[in-house]
């Protein structure tokens, strides 16, 4: 039955990518940042293109997700103790709910880092968010909580950053943290088994599956000598099966998902993983991270057990993100790195095409939509470039407020993030 399931989840995004109508997790449709609307803004300010801006209370850090007519974010109030889901129509970002999933204690967090920095993930069934602490809660589209799962007590001396992944009936969520202590250290006088793993690889990241109907575990699997990571996984089609892709501190691995088995991995140096990856043309593009970062491909074709040795089709160390998600436009792996320096290369080779400096820093992740590469900086600031082999500046627009959530893209809008509020950038 499971892969009856994942093959009509083929159909599915298919059908996602022809329409575009829906953003329904993080990065859209098919998670790797594309859009293929084709009547997207250039032009935007506060006076221009703006339909509409609603302040979000609380704090968070989770991507807008777009479902019909309705948009979801989660925040946290109340000290970070209340955990939000937030609701509002699309059309005129009037917020139709605004309830408390679930409470938490606050722990310790990176600055940058927020107790709602998971993006949700929708779909006709409900609404599936996750919090700080590892909670996962799942809600009908009237607000309602219908199933909450605790059996995660998850710790990462930087917080919670990867976002759930929906495959089927199974809500897939990756937890890459590191050993809790009562003491609370400051790096880099930390207690030495606080460095465990952060900076000592250990063996206790978890991947988990849990039933979108009831929120019981379907099947949850260990990585094996990792470190922490914040990257969303996703699914790709190989060698005629769908495999689930994942990638943590120090690893690079493929899973089936109908029972997590993992079916090859790839050791890849480095720490604190944000960036999420990108695949296309039997080809996956991961970035290490911290410590030794490097871009590194891995061909995914014929991947069983390790393939260090023999699936590592190429690597740079120049231009490589430590923050933002890789974009992939075939033939052209794009990135941008938090200083603000994009980066074309050839992606089957790794050459650089261009590489171009256009300021700000950067979190958020590009997305690809009608031709173009939306970047946009923390300040507020939006690059746009030609999506192609030579660089080429279309447009830059500015925004109040602070930045770090990714775009998304829905029925002709792009849905902006900030500190404090959400846009709504297109006609009304």
């Amino acid at each position: 039955m499971k892969v009856l399931i994942l093959t009509s989840l083929v159909v599915c995004l298919t059908s996602f990518s022809a329409s575009a109508e829906n953003w329904p997790r993080f990065r859209g449709p098919g998670g790797q940042g594309h859009s293929t609307e084709t009547q997207v803004p250039l032009h935007w300010s506060k006076s221009e293109n703006l339909a509409w801006r609603t302040e979000i209370p609380g704090l968070g850090w989770s991507s807008p997700v777009v479902w019909g007519n309705r948009v979801v974010v989660t925040s946290t109030t109340d000290e970070d103790r209340s955990c939000r889901v937030i609701c509002l129509d699309s059309n005129s970002g009037e917020i139709l709910w605004n309830v408390e999933a679930l409470r938490q204690k606050p722990q310790r967090k990176e600055g940058r880092n927020s107790y709602a920095t998971p993006t949700p993930v929708v779909s006709d069934t409900g609404v599936y968010v996750v919090f700080g602490n590892g909670s996962v809660v799942g809600l009908d589209w009237a607000g309602e909580v219908r199933w909450v799962n605790q059996e995660v007590d998850f710790y990462s001396r930087h917080g919670l950053g990867a976002s759930p992944l929906l495959v089927g009936d199974l809500l897939i969520m990756p937890y890459d943290g590191s050993q809790r202590v009562d003491v609370a250290g400051s790096w880099p006088n930390n207690p030495p088994e606080e460095k465990i793993g952060w900076q000592v690889p250990w063996k206790k990241a978890r991947i988990m599956a849990l039933n979108i109907h009831d929120g019981r575990v379907d099947w949850k699997v260990g990585r094996g000598f990792s470190r922490i990571a914040h990257v969303t996984p996703n699914v790709a089609e190989v060698d005629g099966r769908l495999q689930l892709l994942s990638a943590a501190g120090d690893v690079i691995q493929g899973f089936d998902p109908t029972d997590g088995q993992m079916i090859w991995k790839v050791y890849s140096q480095g720490e604190g993983v944000t960036p999420s990856f990108a695949f296309g043309d039997g080809l996956m593009f991961t970035s290490s991270g911290f410590e030794k970062t490097t871009l590194r491909t891995v061909r995914l074709g014929g991947a069983a057990g390790d393939v260090t040795e023999t699936h590592i089709a190429w690597e740079n160390r120049k231009g490589v993100p430590t923050e933002s998600s890789l974009l992939y436009v075939s033939p052209y792996l794009f990135a941008v790195t938090n200083g603000g320096v994009v980066t074309c290369y050839q992606g089957t080779t790794g050459e650089i095409r261009w590489q171009e400096r256009i300021g700000g820093k950067h979190s958020a992740s590009p997305v690809h939509a009608d031709g173009r590469l939306y970047f946009l900086a923390g300040d507020g600031t939006s690059t746009i470039l030609r999506a192609g082999g030579r660089f080429e500046v279309l447009a830059t627009n500015r925004l109040e407020g602070q930045f770090q959530a990714s775009m998304a893209v829905s029925n002709g809008h792009l849905f902006l993030r900030s500190d404090q509020a959400l846009f709504a950038i297109g006609t009304r």
